[in-house]
């Protein structure tokens, strides 16, 4: 009787690789050897290497899923609660604002509203509450709401409407920036009131505005759906005023009488 050749074994330092490849760890493929290098100089425990390989791709997971958050956001470039500067928002403090990003009222399905004048800075304080809630874990969609509204339309009239609602009910916060400009026609306002009415009390929305309630009427052409509207917004939510002067004028002024004292 014959007997069959042996196959010989594949090298650990190919089968490693191959096997965590085929396992979707591409951290661990790329630091396996580097770690093992400086499990053997320091003479590490096989539990210290295997946990130092399992940090590395949980670490870089995290990173990825980050990235991938804060590309999906859409939110504007530098607009951070670090470069907002709060001094020229008296009514709005830094702590009040930071207190928000830990996201307790997103668990509870609650809102954000933001009013205040062109420029006041409430789109850049919403945006750095965005960068804050993604930084923290939820998922995060900042867009104009003229933008959303026609998008919502187009897909009412390709009879889709349920299925975008059911695509934006995964989105943990809408960032609804310049509702007032919404414009007054029945059919697109009706979609924005579908959305308003599908994520309450279940998905939070931050909204800015630069029309007080009171000035609604312009936004919905029924009385009756401009008070529901207004009623399941306000419903837990916080409201931030920013007033009617213009952020953007007195950070400027700021930023000249800062740069004139630099030169003396």
């Amino acid at each position: 009787m014959t007997t069959k050749p042996a196959i010989a074994p594949i090298p650990a330092a190919q089968a490693i690789p191959m096997a965590l490849k085929a396992l979707h760890l591409p951290t661990m493929v790329r630091c396996w050897q580097e770690l093992a290098a400086q499990a053997l100089r320091d003479h590490w425990t096989h539990e210290r290497f295997l946990a130092a390989l399992c940090d590395q791709e949980l670490a870089e997971r995290s990173c990825r899923r980050l990235a991938a958050r804060l590309k999906a956001a859409h939110l504007l470039p530098g607009k951070r609660l670090d470069t907002f500067d709060f001094t020229c928002v008296p009514t709005v403090s830094r702590s009040q604002a930071e207190l928000l990003l830990a996201g307790d009222w997103v668990a509870k399905g609650g809102n954000i509203l933001a009013f205040g004048g062109t420029g006041s800075g409430k789109t850049h304080c919403a945006n750095g509450i965005g960068y804050g809630l993604v930084d923290a874990g939820f998922s995060v969609l900042y867009i104009r709401t003229n933008e959303l509204v026609q998008r919502l339309q187009a897909a009412r009239k390709d009879l889709a409407l349920p299925q975008m609602l059911t695509k934006l009910d995964r989105i943990d916060v809408l960032i609804l920036d310049d509702i007032g400009y919404a414009r007054k026609d029945p059919a697109e306002t009706s979609v924005l009131f579908d959305l308003i009415a599908e994520r309450y009390e279940r998905r939070s929305l931050i909204v800015t505005c630069d029309r007080a309630f009171k000035d609604w009427d312009a936004l919905f052409p029924d009385k009756t759906m401009t008070v529901a509207a207004i009623d399941r917004l306000v419903h837990h939510s916080t409201i931030l005023e920013f007033g009617a002067e213009s952020y953007r004028l007195r950070e400027a002024e700021r930023r000249k009488v800062a740069s004139a004292a630099r030169k003396r």
